[in-house]
């Protein structure tokens, strides 16, 4: 059974920061590019970032771009979107996603069932 689990979302003012966590269990991930993906309600599930196994490449979207930060931790199978300056239309359900993809620019491109999901942790910035 693989599992992704989403944590550190919540409730935060405009201009402040959160750490999200996704910790991987079940199998190693050994190659997998690791993402964060974000779904607010009525819209849909729109990419946010990525990293490479190596942790040598990323890739945002542009809206988080300069306020987010992407990392991982391979020796505790976890992963981290660091967000910065937060503003409401941040607010949304985060959900990583690890999947092997050629590089990080196509982790933008994929979608269930490809890869691997977690379950997702809510952001919601207020203003």
């Amino acid at each position: 059974q693989v599992q992704l689990v989403e944590s550190g979302g919540g409730l935060v003012q405009a201009g402040g920061s959160l750490r999200l966590s996704c910790a991987a269990s079940g199998r190693t991930f050994s190659g997998y590019v690791m993402g964060w993906f974000r779904q607010a309600p009525g819209k849909e599930r729109e990419f946010v970032a990525a990293i490479s196994w190596s942790s040598v490449s990323t890739y945002y979207a542009d809206s988080v771009k300069g306020r987010f930060t992407i990392s991982r931790d391979n020796a505790k199978n976890t992963v981290y979107l660091q967000m910065n300056s937060l503003k409401p239309e941040d607010t949304a359900n985060y959900y990583c996603a690890a999947a092997l993809v050629a590089t990080v620019r196509f982790m933008k491109d994929i979608a269930p069932p490809y890869g691997y999901w977690g379950q997702g942790t809510q952001v919601t910035v207020s203003s």
